[in-house]
């Protein structure tokens, strides 16, 4: 795993992504979404329907979706935590923020990658299909720290609602985040942490 720690502001612009490689520490700063399974099925839906209805739907980008009010906010170059926050106490901006396991998610991510988004944070592996959606649109995905939702709360500096509330914990919240740690677990060009960390142990031994 590399050494060298980097901090990026969000959202990304394209060549930040690209300079992104496995295995690097990050410290994200700036403006991410919240959304889990519920969410992003609904977003996924939402798309479908939208395309059921008007074939030329299918080439919109996530800035025109957005624009016609198919998805709740414009997931260009944007990052999505795959998070459900616990109820915030008094005085806190958030809950317990730990990522969910992100193969949750696998089914709608790489329609969404195909829409524009960039990154995502979660824990876990992830499916072929997401993997060569990642390459095949430079972006990358992220994990935060499974267990460390209260110290990952305290990188949270605002948090509010803007879709779905009616999902409770799982609606999506736009949040503004100062130095959020990730690791970059798949970069652009599909190199997979799972993967190479495991291939460096055996050689090790």
């Amino acid at each position: 795993m590399s050494e060298e720690k980097k901090k990026v502001n969000v959202p990304f612009e394209k060549k930040d992504v690209i300079n992104l490689k496995s295995g690097e520490y990050i410290y994200l700063t700036g403006t991410i979404y919240s959304a889990r399974d519920a969410a992003h099925k609904r977003m996924y839906d939402s798309i479908n329907e939208a395309v059921e209805k008007d074939g030329s739907v299918a080439d919109y980008d996530g800035k025109k979706l957005f624009e016609e009010g198919i998805l709740p906010f414009d997931i260009t170059d944007n990052v999505i935590y795959y998070l459900g926050p616990t109820p915030a106490k008094p005085g806190q901006v958030i809950g317990s923020a730990g990522p969910t396991t992100s193969t949750r998610m696998d089914k709608y991510t790489p329609l969404l990658l195909s829409k524009g988004l960039s990154g995502m944070i979660g824990k876990g592996k992830r499916g072929e299909a997401v993997i060569n959606a990642i390459v095949d649109n430079k972006a990358v995905y992220f994990a935060a720290v499974g267990g460390a939702g209260a110290l990952l709360s305290k990188c949270i500096k605002k948090s509010e609602v803007i879709a779905y509330d009616d999902l409770g914990t799982e609606a999506i919240r736009e949040m503004y985040v100062e130095d959020l740690p990730v690791i970059v677990v798949i970069d652009s060009e599909g190199n997979n942490l799972y993967e190479t960390a495991i291939e460096e142990y055996k050689a090790n031994k």
